[in-house]
């Protein structure tokens, strides 16, 4: 059983000296130099790893990706984006992997980061996203910059990362206070990360460093330091470490010479996977069969934060960590209050069973994600009188998922075609043509297939096991006493906060209702759970008296997979997968040596359930890091897990149909 993603978690507890300069409390060590923070970031980092130079011989749609031990207070960062700015073409990318076991507070960064006032317009982006920083993978977009920080321990983050890494900031405490990001497996794990010829640079020129990156396959020498630092060190890969994945999980070797793409689908994953492409200077077509983006399942007025944990780091767990940050992150580009609202989410404690769940999260997750309230203070944050106390998920909420749509896709890059419906995709040359009958729609070298459960139906994507859930919710009128209400209650079900003098109560799950209408029985079901959420609340709405006839729902389709994962990868075709990888079959452990039958340029981004709001944003980024080689921006086991070809591989060792 996997070990909880969170196990040690504690943020930065700084002491500041007579000039406002921060020193760890745990590492008893200084951040940066007391004399001068950025000139010794540049010397140390930036000049030995040749940055300038490699910045400005970027290529139209090129990246550098640069790794560092030791985000502290994330000086080295913001120096790299300030230079890549300076000196990188228009067309250029970097991308910045991160670990930090310590993250800082909101608070101690700001207050660290005023000390740099020619890095106020990068910190102060950096301060806008800097919420829900949590134990795991978390990712962070600004423009044509990327961060994927790694919170937790560095050996064992560095592990679960999938990337290329072609420049290296060794940038931990110093060895004797922080022997554990000196040691020889972590700079194994620096070799394995690196792209053939990358660089490093680091302030120790200890002689135990020396010997443990030259082990580790890179050769180093000593370079005059700064100030009263007289030496440290640079380095570059002399032999690179094989680390290939199993052939069914590797990354598809098709690159397109067109970095154009065609989104099947204009929901939440349809819209931020043509998002994350256009970021990354594609051009991307986006068709959907209604006249708009967000008419089915991401179409409800509000949708749910809302964190289902594991206190065991399931797959599912992880991935709903890192995606909870970055739907976080994103929400601030929203109108607060009318298109989202950081009201917190209290999931009650409403049986033996949940009360025992919530007690193991309570003890595998931070406080700053989650705590345990007794019914007291559970009121005292919902507004109204409740029979239990449970969970409080302080950064959580409330959002309306087609203004999220909507700004996903509010870039020049992106072209949305209503009412276009592809029957067909054909493969002509090196583009995919979606065909409606005789109608060309619409073709590119890659498509996408984002429209939730009919992403299965074209010929090359009908295998995909793709399940529709029937949900309707409960638009309630918000009454002077409904309006007390102050955040998101959760239990078997939810009520919102109102919106527009309205709050969304729900959602039914359906397996065998197939019609798309609001039914009277299962608003009469909303409000009997509405009921166990809140007797008070219930009242409040006169629900008693409701006549159900008269209320106005909504009725959507979730997509789920048979694990309750995602499906976000490329395609393979199951006829050709299954003979080459027939060995399976017989012997599970056999990694043939066959590369995988991939449908060039065809990916999926589906089955996001009723998790689609947290999950979705960030499975665009996911997408978008298999279409551009990039790091991935969740743990290499996290992306095999959402990857289609894992269905083709049970299906083969299991021998089913």
């Amino acid at each position: 059983m996997p070990a909880p993603i969170s196990t040690g978690f504690q943020h930065a507890e700084l002491d500041w000296d007579e000039n406002g300069q921060p020193q760890s409390r745990q590492y008893n060590d200084v951040y940066f130099s007391r004399g001068s923070g950025i000139a010794e970031t540049t010397h140390v980092f930036l000049q030995p790893n040749r940055l300038a130079e490699r910045f400005a011989a970027l290529h139209a749609g090129e990246r550098l990706v640069i790794g560092e031990t030791g985000f502290g207070t994330g000086l080295s960062f913001l120096c790299t984006w300030a230079l890549f700015e300076r000196t990188a073409p228009d067309t250029g990318f970097l991308h910045f992997v991160s670990v930090e076991k310590h993250p800082l507070t909101r608070d101690d960064l700001n207050r660290a980061l005023a000390l740099w006032p020619e890095l106020q317009d990068q910190a102060r982006q950096l301060l806008d996203q800097y919420v829900a920083i949590n134990p795991g993978f978390q990712q962070f977009r600004f423009g044509r910059v990327t961060l994927t920080l790694l919170v937790g321990d560095a050996l064992d983050r560095l592990k679960e990362l999938d990337a290329r890494i072609d420049a290296w900031f060794l940038d931990g405490f110093a060895p004797p206070k922080n022997p554990d990001m000196w040691q020889p497996e972590l700079f194994g794990q620096l070799a394995r990360l690196s792209a053939p010829g990358a660089t490093l640079a680091t302030f120790s020129s200890a002689g135990s460093v020396r010997r443990a990156l030259k082990e580790a396959g890179f050769e180093v020498k000593r370079i005059p330091g700064l100030g009263h630092k007289w030496e440290n060190l640079q380095g570059q890969l002399a032999a690179s470490a094989d680390s290939s994945p199993s052939p069914w999980f590797a990354r598809p070797s098709h690159k397109p010479a067109q970095r154009k793409a065609l989104v099947i689908g204009a929901g939440l994953a349809g819209c931020a996977s043509a998002a994350s492409l256009a970021a990354r200077g594609w051009q991307v077509a986006l068709l959907e069969r209604h006249d708009d983006v967000a008419q089915e399942g991401s179409g409800n007025p509000q949708g749910v934060l809302y964190l289902k944990l594991s206190a065991h780091g399931t797959a599912l767990a992880q991935l709903v960590g890192s995606g909870f940050g970055y739907t976080r992150r994103l929400l601030h580009n929203l109108q607060h209050g009318q298109d989202w609202d950081a009201c917190g989410v209290l999931q009650l404690a409403f049986d033996d069973k949940e009360i025992v769940r919530q007690a193991a999260l309570c003890d595998a997750f931070p406080p700053s994600l989650l705590r345990a309230v007794p019914r007291e203070e559970a009121e005292r944050l919902a507004g109204v009188t409740l029979e239990q106390g449970g969970l409080f998920y302080p950064d959580a909420g409330w959002a309306h998922p087609p203004a999220l749509c909507r700004w996903l896709i509010k870039h020049p890059a992106i072209e949305l075609f209503g009412h276009r419906q592809p029957l067909e995709l054909r493969r002509t040359g090196e583009q995919w043509q979606a065909l409606a009958g005789d109608e060309l729609l619409a073709e590119a070298p890659v498509v996408i297939l984002a429209g939730a459960a009919d992403a299965a139906q074209f010929s090359q994507s009908a295998w995909l096991p793709l399940k529709r859930i029937r949900g309707q919710i409960s638009a309630l009128p918000a009454t002077e006493a409904s309006s007390a209400l102050r955040t998101v209650l959760c239990a078997k079900g939810y009520v919102a906060p109102p919106r527009e003098g309205q709050h969304t109560l729900g959602a039914s799950f359906n397996f065998a209702e197939t019609d798309p209408a609001p039914s009277a029985a299962e608003h009469r079901s909303n409000l009997d759970m509405l009921k166990e959420i809140s007797g008070d609340l219930h009242q409040r709405f006169e629900a008693d008296t409701c006549d159900v006839g008269q209320l106005h729902g909504r009725v959507a389709f979730r997509c789920t997979s048979p694990d309750y994962l995602p499906i976000i990868g490329a395609l393979a075709d199951p006829e050709r997968f299954a003979e080459a990888y027939a060995v399976l079959a017989k012997d599970a452990r056999q990694i043939p040596d066959e590369p995988c039958p991939w449908l060039d340029g065809l990916y999926v981004n589906t089955a996001h359930g009723s998790r689609g709001l947290i999950t979705a944003p960030l499975s665009g980024e996911l997408l978008a890091a298999w279409l551009n080689d990039e790091p991935l921006p969740v743990p290499r086991a996290i992306a095999e897990a959402c990857h289609p070809n894992r269905f083709l591989l049970r299906k083969l060792i299991r021998r089913t149909d």
